[in-house]
């Protein structure tokens, strides 16, 4: 029977012969030291449950055994023994790191006990952190979800490019869920244990923005009575979300320019320079090109952010992802309410598809919720969407405010075969010769407009 590993650490051979042997006989691997560097040395060459160090040894003492676990078996737990306990020693060793502080001489249950207590707490810590890491890796997408092709894309940029350090620009209209995949990007990178600070830049004027970005010592402006630590010195370690980053003044992109570049910066007001160790997301729905053309935008910012660009489709432009993004929001307004709603009829799913969705998928999440509130049957039909919707006409192109004459001529087309692949449940074959046209007009058809059949793609889900 091993119950855990031990090293006992005590400069009196007399009792680190018979605690071993006791310990031994109470089912536990123990190894022995009989000093300091002896007790250093045997945790540099292998891994232990467990140290039991006192705390008095001739070449030094146990808080120099717990410090050296502490930096280099971090994952090791140390109970401290002393044969001179009291409350300051006591809360020196508890601060210092050490999970108990046992006095001599020791009573064998209360050893037994702490020992039990201490491996019991490591298993939990161990177990937590094999959990969490799995759910980084089953959930790192969040609720994202999708199986277009262009979808899939991102997916694989976001596992390729998570764990460097590179700055992210992501682009796309409002609603498209650029802060979930800031979010995606965070948990699945080596950064996941740090802060993921999120701060949106059009929301705040630039003297509130600057603050919330570097904080300000006190006295820095009218009503600063304290220091306040700012987004960057937060995200420390960790990753900061900066959205809505086209909307930011010229002087506030030049202060961001030299945080990118150098990743140092003062507080509102203040002299000293802080250096931070922050991976950088930023968003905009903005054509930052543009902006720079027109003068509004910084060139030298806009090379500096658009290290790695990751572009999100509109929802129009992968309509056969609707269907399922509308049942994960049925089923999420049902578990939150305690409603009873099973599904969407196929009229409704068909005005959904049809509809141009100006919101994206902000728009289709409130819009299915309204439905589930409101709506008295068992399913979704086109009579409990609104009226733009249950007319079940494609929305004309002046009801999508920068909807280009493209995509207002793609959408009916895109109709017309997804509704022929449905018919034909996916057959290309039989689609093609439905629609008139031959299989590989048809396939380059299908891949330009985002139609991949459902039961070949891949599908993430939270």
């Amino acid at each position: 029977m091993n119950n855990g590993s031990l090293l006992l650490v005590d400069d009196d051979r007399h009792v680190l012969d018979s605690m071993s042997d006791w310990l031994r006989e109470q089912g536990y691997e123990v190894a022995e030291a009989s000093s300091r560097a002896e007790a250093i040395q045997q945790i540099d060459n292998r891994t232990y449950d467990l140290v039991l160090a006192d705390v008095r040894l001739q070449d030094g003492d146990g808080f120099d055994v717990l410090a050296h676990c502490r930096e280099h078996q971090p994952a090791t737990t140390v109970i401290l023994l002393t044969g001179y306990g009291t409350v300051e020693t006591g809360v020196e060793a508890i601060r210092a790191g050490a999970f108990d502080l046992l006095t001599k001489p020791l009573i064998d249950e209360e050893l037994l006990m702490s020992i039990r207590r201490a491996l019991s707490q490591r298993e939990v810590i161990e177990e937590n952190k094999k959990l969490k890491e799995q759910l980084d890796l089953r959930f790192g997408m969040e609720n994202i979800i999708g199986h277009d092709h262009r979808m899939l894309k991102i997916y694989d940029m976001i596992d390729s490019i998570a764990d460097t350090k590179a700055t992210i620009l992501i682009t796309g209209e409002s609603g498209t869920g650029k802060s979930l995949i800031a979010r995606a990007i965070h948990r699945r990178s080596g950064r996941r244990e740090g802060a993921f600070v999120e701060i949106a830049c059009g929301a705040l004027p630039e003297a509130l923005l600057e603050s919330e970005l570097f904080g300000h010592v006190a006295g820095a402006f009218t009503g600063a009575a304290g220091e306040k630590m700012g987004k960057f010195l937060q995200a420390d370690g960790g990753t900061i979300f900066l959205d809505e980053i086209g909307t930011a003044s010229p002087s506030m992109q030049v202060k961001l320019l030299r945080v990118l570049q150098d990743f140092e910066f003062e507080q509102v007001g203040g002299t000293k320079t802080f250096h931070v160790d922050s991976r950088v997301v930023l968003a905009t729905n903005e054509e930052l090109s543009q902006a720079v053309a027109e003068g509004r935008f910084r060139q030298d910012l806009f090379y500096r952010v658009n290290v790695i660009n990751i572009e999100l489709p509109s929802l129009r432009e992968r309509i056969s992802d609707i269907p399922l993004l509308a049942q994960h929001f049925l089923d999420s307004v049902c578990e939150e309410s305690g409603r009873q709603v099973e599904g969407f009829s196929e009229e409704a799913l068909t005005a959904l598809r049809r509809y141009q969705w100006p919101g994206n998928v902000r728009e289709l999440q409130n819009i299915v919720e309204r439905a589930v509130l409101l709506g008295k049957g068992p399913r979704i039909t086109v009579a409990d969407l609104p009226g733009q919707l249950a007319s079940g006409a494609p929305v004309s192109v002046q009801s999508s405010p920068g909807a280009s004459l493209k995509n207002a001529l793609d959408a009916p087309e895109r109709q017309i075969i997804l509704d022929a692949l449905q018919a034909n449940n996916w057959n290309r074959n039989a689609t093609a010769e439905l629609l008139g046209i031959n299989r590989t007009t048809l396939y380059k058809k299908m891949k330009k407009l985002g139609l991949q059949d459902p039961r070949q793609a891949m599908t993430f889900l939270q």
